[in-house]
């Protein structure tokens, strides 16, 4: 298990170091979609849960090793976010640990872009200088395969292989003897992969996690070449309530930091708090710097346990500067 431990400590260090020795791409990343937060109940504590055991297949869109610590046999989360200008996502994972998680956990994400309609125009030479040629529905999605394992009481390892895909709608690109318009099709494919690691201190609560998301090699659209938004976190986590002789079955406060270096923004330090009564209500809040135009977030869930199934259900709620404010809603259920 040690040998474990360290060989994938090293792995990610150096994917990290390969991050840190390109050069910063500000602003110039493609599919950036894939940076967009959508579970709710981590955007209502600003997405610093690299170090928290999460135990929701939620995890698989963050740091998949806090997927290993699921021990029921179903996990299933699905949800929505209400994007800026319109842009809406839809977003679902399943987890199964078989065995009660002795040989890892297996699970199944995606996420579905839809970016709305817009008016499709070519130049031309009368009145108004170009004519329509009708509509088109930009869209772009994410299928992912992860697994995660527990390889001591201390620490987990995780990764991910996703296949990713954005089509920006067909467009008018000459036209024909009979003067039909001859248009392409502008969609483009790739395969990502997230890696991630949890160690346990064994000091009360404290968690360490590491992360890297969306590696992968260079794409070319057209003339042009992009790298995806591939990013490198820490964290730190522990509930605060281990410092003082309260029941933290009545009263929890999680407590998070991440550090991420994105590959297309400036270094990023992530907080974010989450206060849990009696373990069923939470209020949660969370705050980013530096960033543009979103560096609050709050949000609120409530979990149950019917029978046989738990669930669960949360809320988030970001201001988004000159834009519209964002809403994300998440059901998790496990069983």
């Amino acid at each position: 298990m040690k040998n474990y431990t360290i060989i994938s400590i090293i792995i990610l260090g150096l994917l990290a170091h390969t991050l840190q020795a390109q050069d910063k791409k500000l602003a110039q990343t493609g599919m950036k979609f894939l940076s967009v937060s959508t579970d709710a109940r981590t955007t209502g504590f600003s997405e610093a849960v690299t170090s928290v055991d999460l135990s929701t297949a939620s995890a698989m869109f963050y740091n998949p090793a806090t997927m290993a610590s699921i021990k029921e046999f179903t996990s299933l989360t699905v949800g929505n976010v209400s994007w800026i200008a319109d842009i809406n996502y839809l977003h679902s994972a399943i987890a199964f640990a078989p065995w009660d998680g002795d040989y890892g956990v297996f699970g199944v994400s995606f996420v579905s872009v839809d970016y709305g309609e817009f008016m499709g125009t070519v130049v031309a030479s009368n009145e108004q200088g170009y004519i329509d040629v009708g509509t088109f529905s930009p869209t772009a999605y994410a299928l992912g395969f992860s697994y995660a394992r527990e390889l001591s009481l201390k620490f987990a390892v995780g990764g991910s292989i996703r296949f990713v895909k954005q089509n920006l709608g067909s467009s008018v690109i000459d036209k024909d003897d009979n003067g039909n318009l001859i248009q392409e099709d502008n969609g483009l494919g790739a395969v990502a992969f997230d890696f991630g690691v949890l160690y346990r201190t064994g000091y009360k609560s404290l968690n360490f996690g590491m992360s890297i998301k969306n590696f992968s090699t260079e794409l070319k659209y057209k003339e042009e070449t992009f790298q995806l938004p591939l990013t490198f976190r820490i964290g730190l986590s522990m509930d605060a309530m281990d410092l003082f002789n309260i029941d933290k079955n009545t009263h929890s406060l999680l407590v998070s930091i991440d550090a991420a270096h994105p590959r297309d923004f400036s270094e990023q330090i992530y907080l974010g708090a989450e206060y849990t009564f009696i373990n069923t209500f939470s209020v949660r809040a969370g705050f980013v710097s530096p960033a543009d135009e979103r560096n609050f977030t709050a949000g609120f869930g409530i979990k149950r346990n019917l029978g046989s199934m738990n669930l669960g259900i949360d809320y988030a709620y970001q201001p988004f500067g000159i834009f519209n404010n964002v809403h994300r809603f998440s059901f998790n259920f496990a069983f």
